[in-house]
């Protein structure tokens, strides 16, 4: 392999990083798929992400390919490959276990609807740089030539931090709305700041930002809420008012005080700035979307009483609010039901210190009990004061009653399965039917799901 080749010595890690990179079995692979391209007389540029991750010293999670052949000649060259995707241009393929996006030089046509393109025009190497969004993803690493071509001169803006649009920042972003959200998760992501003409774009088209498909927004959003700096995102989204169009639900947050006890953070939306910004990797992505949109529900029910801030059943008009939300987004049936049960529930935890240890049982074996709590963590984060001696209080009594009382097994019905057995619509009967169920599972009398069945006909009085 020859030495490597850099055109700048702005980002003294990058050596460093290249080579660490080709010798993992990602790069490695990554390598020959472009190998195998370029021995068939066509260009092969890793780009994009891959290349700005590794000028900050970062070795990439996947890695794109760019070339001048064909989606019709890579399919010839590569035995596994998915081209369902080749009218745009794009055709993935597996190598060795790895699968990598192999992208033909291109350029959208003009007629895009601003949510992707509607058609492409293969080009050269120039013209699909100018297609990209902004100077740091339009990068190109020869990975045989070892040769930094860089025609926007990207990675100083990389040393800089610098976030800049390529081309007129508006007709890209008219061009492709999703770059609204893109373009600010990026920034969060490495820390870094805007240019002028950037930012301004980002500000002046933030309508178009409705144009985009609920799903798509979904998918840029959870991304965000997984990023190194999610409260940075959320924060240019209500800069550039981004949020009142995408979700004007949680941009009403702004400006809705809240009791100075606990909550010495401010109103709403600082305390929600606050709670994103305390994210651990413990924190999976539903309890991020739940922590996200806890408290939408207050804008709608602050009041004063007695001298002080109240927000009556904020939890369960939060919920119907969220469940709205993930309706417009398209979020996934199942996701939405746990996400919506996550925020309708946030605020119980105050009662565990009177209930019983059979309604301890409810809750203490719920399947979404360690997300319940680790939103109620996230909540007390989120204050000024962050008392957390009702959680580690709660933490203890978890663990000492599940070390009476062991989880479990898991049912050997469900809900649905004892309706379709016994022929009874959704309702109390279901639940009786399904504790008796439970307790004589939990008693070994019923181990199996014929025992279960047969069970079942032993218990229609509860019906």
């Amino acid at each position: 392999m020859n030495a490597l080749y850099l055109n700048t010595s702005a980002m003294p890690l990058a050596k460093e990083t290249i080579a660490l990179t080709m010798n993992t079995k990602l790069g490695e692979r990554a390598y020959r798929a472009a190998e195998i391209v370029f021995d068939n007389g066509y260009e092969a540029w890793w780009v994009g992400g891959c290349v700005r991750d590794m000028l900050l010293g970062k070795i990439p999670k996947d890695i794109d390919i760019a070339t001048d052949a064909k989606p019709a000649e890579l399919v010839k060259l590569f035995a596994k490959c998915d081209d369902s995707r080749a009218d745009l241009g794009a055709v993935v393929i597996s190598l060795a276990g790895s699968t990598f996006e192999v992208t033909t030089f291109r350029k959208e046509t003009d007629n895009s609807d601003g949510r992707e393109p509607t058609g492409v025009t293969f080009t050269d190497r120039a013209q699909d740089a100018q297609r990209r969004d902004i100077t740091a993803n339009a990068i190109y690493w020869n990975p045989i030539s070892q040769e930094l071509w860089d025609p926007f001169e990207g990675e100083k803006d990389l040393h800089e931090k610098l976030i800049r649009i390529i081309g007129d920042p508006g007709e890209r972003i008219r061009h492709d709305a999703l770059r609204l959200l893109r373009i600010i998760r990026f920034r969060a992501t490495i820390n870094g700041q805007y240019h002028p003409d950037t930012f301004h774009a980002l500000h002046a088209h933030a309508a178009l930002v409705k144009t985009i498909s609920g799903f798509r927004c979904f998918q840029e959003l959870e991304k965000s809420l997984l990023c190194p700096h999610p409260e940075t995102v959320l924060e240019d989204l209500w800069e550039t008012d981004v949020l009142e169009h995408l979700l004007p639900e949680l941009y009403a947050c702004k400006g809705i005080g809240q009791p100075s006890d606990p909550h010495t953070e401010g109103d709403v939306w600082n305390h929600i700035l606050k709670l994103v910004s305390s994210f651990t990797e413990d924190h999976g992505k539903d309890v991020r979307w739940a922590a996200l949109l806890h408290d939408v529900g207050k804008a709608e029910t602050f009041s004063i009483e007695h001298d002080r801030i109240h927000f009556n059943e904020h939890a369960s008009v939060g919920a119907k609010i969220a469940g709205g939300i993930f309706l417009k987004l398209q979020c996934e049936k199942a996701r939405k039901e746990k996400i919506c049960w996550l925020i309708e529930h946030h605020m119980m935890m105050g009662t565990f210190r009177e209930i019983d240890e059979e309604r301890k049982a409810h809750w203490y074996h719920h399947p979404w009990f360690i997300e319940l709590l680790q939103l109620f963590w996230l909540d007390i984060a989120g204050t000024g004061r962050q008392d957390f001696a009702l959680y580690e209080e709660i933490i203890a009594d978890y663990n000492r009653f599940l070390d009476a009382h062991p989880r479990p097994a898991k049912p050997l019905l469900t809900g649905n399965e004892v309706m379709e057995i016994l022929g009874i619509q959704p309702g109390e009967a279901v639940g009786r039917v399904l504790k008796a169920l439970h307790d004589a599972q939990t008693r070994k009398e019923v181990t199996t799901k014929k025992e279960a069945r047969d069970f079942l006909k032993r218990v229609e009085h509860l019906l």
